[in-house]
């Protein structure tokens, strides 16, 4: 079993009340992450618990035979081995768009400081960061916000730019402060 002791969220380190069970291990009491492969092996079981449940996907993982069951968790976390696989991106704007997932989305492991706030336009809720210099540097209240962007993005309302229509800034920002 793994835990994170904090998360970053809505601009700030919180308590993390989730913990990530291997699929060998037994499943403590609260909530708890667990792979696709123990809710595929386990998911009649798993639905009866009375503590939250939520799904860890790894970045090659297909949601095609998990959609029927995504109400079910409390909490989906993509994880991030390296900062460079962008996989995880395209599985949460799948779940938010395509799916229609509402509840907590979660990126873990290897989140850089300007990655931040992509995760976020994407529709993660919560990161919970392993590289050491982005933590520093969020717990300074280093700034992790996009101050204009092309695409559009799961954020707070957008506007165009005054004769620029194409290049949007955000009408508010939680991440930025603005």
């Amino acid at each position: 079993m793994t835990s994170h002791a904090d998360v970053f969220a809505k601009g700030r380190f919180v308590a993390d009340r989730w913990v990530i069970v291997a699929d060998d291990a037994t499943l403590p009491e609260g909530a708890v992450l667990v792979s696709a492969a123990r809710w595929r092996a386990e998911a009649a079981t798993l639905a009866d618990r009375t503590s939250p449940i939520g799904l860890l996907l790894d970045p090659a993982d297909r949601l095609d035979d998990l959609v029927a069951d995504l109400p079910r968790f409390a909490a989906i976390a993509i994880r991030f081995p390296k900062f460079a696989d962008g996989r995880g991106y395209s599985l949460a704007r799948l779940l938010r768009d395509r799916h229609g997932y509402t509840g907590e989305l979660r990126a873990i492991g290897d989140v850089l400081l300007d990655q931040v706030a992509h995760f976020f336009r994407v529709g993660f809720d919560t990161l919970a960061i392993d590289h050491r210099p982005t933590r520093a540097r969020l717990l300074a209240g280093t700034p992790v916000c996009l101050p204009l962007h092309y695409q559009p993005a799961l954020e707070p309302t957008t506007v165009p730019v005054p004769g620029r229509p194409w290049l949007r800034v955000p009408y508010q920002d939680a991440w930025c402060g603005v």
